[in-house]
């Protein structure tokens, strides 16, 4: 999978400085992510990207973690060879995907 230069400049960070560094806004909301990650409530981003490659070859184009209801949720966009475009909703605590929508190029349309 190939990633766009700002993703693989956010993946760099990740291994170097922890997950949580591309997760948050303001600190509190990073220091939260980083114990979850270190607490085991989340997996690590690169087991989730290496899930998605082999479901969703691609090339990832966002990801955002995000705590909803007290679930944390791994948000992440791949655009596949032809244009069309994946938005995968992953638990992040056991990287099953909870919601999967793809649309076509052009279109705007789900498929």
């Amino acid at each position: 999978m190939r990633f766009v230069s700002l993703i693989a400049v956010i993946v760099s960070s990740v291994l170097a400085l922890g997950p949580s560094a591309l997760l948050a806004d303001d600190e509190h909301d990073h220091d939260r992510a980083r114990r979850a990650v270190e607490q085991g409530e989340v997996m690590p981003l690169q087991r989730i990207l290496d899930n998605v490659e082999r479901d969703h070859p691609g090339q990832v184009i966002e990801v955002e973690l995000e705590q909803e209801k007290g679930r944390w949720i791994y948000e992440i966009k791949v655009l596949k060879a032809g244009g069309a475009l994946v938005k995968l909703e992953i638990d992040a605590r056991d990287g099953v995907v909870l919601r999967d929508r793809e649309r076509a190029p052009g279109t705007g349309g789900k498929r």
